[in-house]
């Protein structure tokens, strides 16, 4: 569908050199007769591969595309392995952002009601992935050494690019464990030094938070400098980023205020420009966005060569209903599923005037807030029936249109849409780094209000189409206006559904006390609708019952045993 350099030219030729990495539960090293080396590490094309399948191991589901049973995880259902798919269900569908309302035999009512436990089973579906992921990175670091590309008779072909390749696998891996701290605090740890067959040893969420911010530290000037990689491939950008992130959420993982690096690695990507915000907020999540300036990190999809039911596939799918189409081009016509319903407090953070759906207007042009993309028709506002259970029906809560498979300019690729998205995930986006400025300096890393309210100020000027962005009416807010909950606020207006939501509440205290929204601390009885404050135990997920059967050196979480 598109041209898409590395990833979705390289991937799907590859992918048949592979096995399925992992056992069912298996978060041990990777075996050199998984990865069969002589076939793999032969050649120039091999090595590209794997480095593809390091990064399209947190986009793709399996060896063959389109959910076809041959997945990367054995024992999981292919289609909720996906790695954005299983983030979604634990930072998305756990928060005051959406209410999902299928998948209650892998646990959703469970993430719904905030009371999972150890087995729940869709708890599990990050877990694994991450350390596949890890485990990739762990194989591909340990093969690609001059010693190993010489010996082997390619390492004047990859002489010039094979350590980029080693820094953004060293750069994926340390993304793996940062957010392996962020959802399960500790676990086990693998690195390419790992002896095969033995038993990974748990590291606590201090050391996995340290190794993470060291390997990324250390592996920083070894990347490619910013906008000199090709597309889909990080830079150093996409590590000042993560590190903003991580030191932001430094006070919640180890106790540590590092608000002044979160400010330092923020500023840097403002400043660097090397991605400014995009025109048109809404050119982020269309098929097209390959060509948006904001996307730092792009998980790469293309409707051909990167097919399956995760990414932004599932986004798409899962919160159009396929009726959406006679009303606006999904892109994936009458497919979508419509099974996830945004909750009253999210669309509560727009004006009332912004929440319903126009069909004369179905970009949204005649709002003021342009992120307001819900879809009203034939839906109920509330997520509820009155005098009823939770009923599961996809019409109880809006819509989203925020992800379409069409171009910026309307058209589908093909008519009548695609199967699949061509959609790329954007996982890092500089409009996040404005507001982790933004908020770092309020919490006083640094930098002074004015200085905050202005990076605020840019990204509403762009959500208004106002100022350099265009003529409309203003959105801008005044210095007294800007506190650490309007940017709470402002957080879940620029970036919801993007896979930061829990993490976000649990950091500004309101995700287990404080704060509620649809469903939480239910039972999902009649007139329970209301949320309520849950227990602190889950500001952490459980690392998953089945780990415990294989691997004695693990220890619980705290109140989960």
């Amino acid at each position: 569908m598109k041209s898409k350099i590395l990833i979705a030219s390289i991937l799907f030729a590859c992918c048949s050199l592979f096995f399925s990495c992992l056992g069912d539960l298996d978060t041990q090293p990777l075996d050199d007769n998984h990865l069969v080396a002589k076939d793999v590490y032969e050649t120039v094309e091999g090595y590209r591969g794997v480095i593809a399948k390091c990064y399209a191991s947190l986009i793709q589901t399996g060896q063959q595309g389109g959910d076809s049973g041959d997945g990367d995880v054995g024992g999981i259902d292919e289609g909720y392995s996906g790695y954005t798919r299983a983030l979604f269900y634990l930072q998305v569908a756990v928060s005051d952002e959406i209410i999902l309302h299928a998948g209650s035999s892998q646990g959703s009512r469970d993430l719904l009601y905030v009371n999972w436990n150890p087995s729940t089973s869709i708890i599990k579906y990050p877990y694994y992935r991450l350390y596949m992921t890890i485990n990739y990175c762990n194989e591909f670091i340990n093969e690609c050494t001059e010693s190993k590309l010489r010996d082997r008779g390619v390492y004047d072909q990859l002489k010039d690019e094979y350590q980029y390749y080693v820094a953004e696998a060293r750069f994926i891996r340390a993304y793996c464990y940062s957010v392996i701290c962020d959802l399960y605090g500790s676990g086990p740890f693998v690195d390419e030094v790992m002896v095969v067959g033995t038993l990974p040893h748990q590291k606590t969420r201090e050391e996995i938070y340290n190794y993470a911010i060291d390997e990324l530290e250390d592996v920083l000037p070894q990347l490619k400098k910013p906008k000199a990689n090709q597309y889909g491939r990080i830079d150093q950008v996409a590590a000042w980023f993560l590190l903003s992130r991580i030191y932001l959420n430094s006070e919640v993982y180890v106790g540590k205020k590092e608000y002044e690096k979160a400010y330092s690695y923020a500023k840097m990507i403002i400043e660097n420009n090397s991605y400014p915000l995009a025109s048109d907020y809404r050119h982020i999540f269309l098929a097209d966005n390959n060509t948006c300036s904001e996307i730092i990190w792009p998980l790469v999809q293309d409707a051909d060569n990167a097919q399956g039911s995760a990414g932004t596939n599932f986004y798409i799918k899962a919160l159009m209903n396929g009726s959406i189409n006679n009303y606006l081009k999904t892109g994936v016509g009458s497919r979508g599923w419509g099974n996830a319903r945004m909750t009253t407090q999210l669309v509560n953070l727009f004006d009332e005037s912004d929440q319903t759906f126009d069909e004369n207007d179905i970009w949204g042009n005649n709002k003021k807030d342009k992120r307001a993309q819900f879809f009203t028709v034939g839906h109920t506002k509330e997520t509820w029936v009155d005098g009823k259970d939770f009923q599961g029906t996809f019409t109880n809560g809006y819509a989203c249109t925020k992800w379409r498979n069409v171009k910026a300019d309307g058209s589908e690729l093909v008519e009548g849409g695609t199967v699949y998205s061509s959609v790329d995930y954007p996982m890092f986006r500089t409009a996040d780094a404005y507001l982790m400025a933004a908020e770092a300096i309020l919490r006083g890393g640094g930098g002074s209000k004015s200085e905050a309210l202005g990076y605020v100020n840019q990204v509403r000027d762009r959500a208004y189409m106002s100022g350099t962005y265009g003529n409309d009416a203003s959105g801008r807010i005044s210095e007294s206006e800007l506190t650490l909950d309007f940017l709470l606020d402002e957080r879940g207006r620029e970036l919801y559904t993007e896979l930061i939501r829990r993490t976000d509440l649990i950091r500004f205290g309101k995700f287990t006390k404080a704060h509620n929204w649809d469903w939480k601390g239910s039972d999902g009885k009649a007139g329970n609708y209301i949320g309520k404050d849950v227990d602190n135990k889950f500001n952490l997920f459980p690392i998953p019952q089945e780990e415990f059967t294989v691997n004695p050196y693990l220890t619980q979480n705290p109140d989960y045993k």
